[in-house]
């Protein structure tokens, strides 16, 4: 009897407790750091910096104000994937304005210009020598 009575004791043993509630998760948080780490390793795309970097902003928001009013855990975590998708958005923002800015600038435009009617290798060195000095003028 015995050897049933301690079969019957392992055999509760592993059973649930009745009063305990199941482990909350946040997926949202999760997918934010993520997004947001991914985000920083490729800011200097457009996809990656401002599409990605946003959607882990939106995602790091969403799951920190869960967090927030204790429906979800992990409000640190939700919170750090936000940061660093901001971080990437700003960072490919800025390059974007660089870039655009020396894209419509004066001297590009000569560059251009010069570089389409070049006729030779040595033409268009010489294009890349006057747009370097015209840069830094």
């Amino acid at each position: 009897m015995s050897v049933a009575g301690s079969s019957q004791e392992s055999s509760e043993s592993w059973q649930q407790p009745s009063g305990t509630v199941p482990a909350r998760k946040n997926a949202l948080a999760v997918v934010a750091l993520i997004l947001g780490i991914v985000a920083c390793v490729l800011f200097w795309t457009v996809i990656g910096g401002i599409l990605i970097g946003l959607i882990a902003v939106v995602l790091g928001i969403i799951a920190a104000v869960k967090a927030r009013k204790g429906r979800a855990p992990h409000h640190a975590m939700a919170i750090i994937g936000a940061v660093l998708g901001a971080l990437a958005l700003i960072a490919s923002v800025i390059i974007v304005a660089v870039g655009v800015s020396i894209l419509n600038s004066s001297e590009f435009k000569n560059f251009n210009d010069c570089v389409q009617h070049a006729n030779s290798q040595a033409a268009r060195d010489q294009c890349t020598k006057d747009f370097k000095q015209d840069a830094t003028n």
